[in-house]
């Protein structure tokens, strides 16, 4: 698993333990700050379930996302031709999507959730097959439109999927590179 070290510190990735992990995903995708992952409602086995059955799909993995060893945030990918995008967009080879989310906290470090989502591009890119990365946000959520700018993603349209309108924005390897040497 890659490590990055940076202004916040050291980040690394481990696999998600859906049962394991499943209690501490629950604080955090309840919080109001995860509105956007609409699991507010939640139980903790609804938590558990959803991360069980991301297990058992090939075309979806979640790792949870490690600050100087203690559980900081979360990344999902998946296949964006087979799930969450599917039929939505033209897929092209080496399309990786993603989602992250970065833990509740009472003493935010400034910087730290761009630092996430430059760990988080890093990782993907770590694949020589991934060639894009593509991202599905809500089209209300002004600050992670921002943080996706500020790594090199590119807005292309809005488009409806049954739970939300959403910013389908590209980032290649080279929008990311070119983002990180600003």
């Amino acid at each position: 698993m890659s490590t990055t070290t940076g202004a916040v510190g050291t980040l690394t990735f481990r696999p998600l333990d859906p049962v394991e992990d499943a209690r501490l995903l629950h604080g955090w995708v309840t919080h109001p700050k995860a509105a956007y992952w609409m699991m507010q409602d939640a139980r903790p086995q609804d938590v558990e379930h959803v991360y069980l059955d991301i297990a058992a799909d090939e075309h979806r993995h979640a790792l949870l996302g490690m600050h100087e060893g203690v559980p900081a945030f979360l990344m999902e990918k998946y296949d964006p031709a087979r799930r969450e995008l599917a039929g939505l967009y033209e897929a092209r080879p080496g399309d990786v999507g993603m989602h992250f989310l970065v833990a509740p906290t009472d003493a935010p470090v400034h910087g730290f959730t761009r630092a996430v989502i430059t760990a988080v591009m890093a990782h993907l890119f770590e694949d020589p097959a991934t060639r894009r990365v593509v991202v599905e946000p809500d089209v209300r959520n002004t600050a992670v439109h921002a943080l996706n700018e500020a790594v090199g993603f590119v807005p292309e349209r809005e488009i409806r999927k049954p739970e939300k309108t959403a910013l389908l924005s590209f980032c290649t390897r080279e929008q990311f590179r070119k983002a990180m040497a600003i």
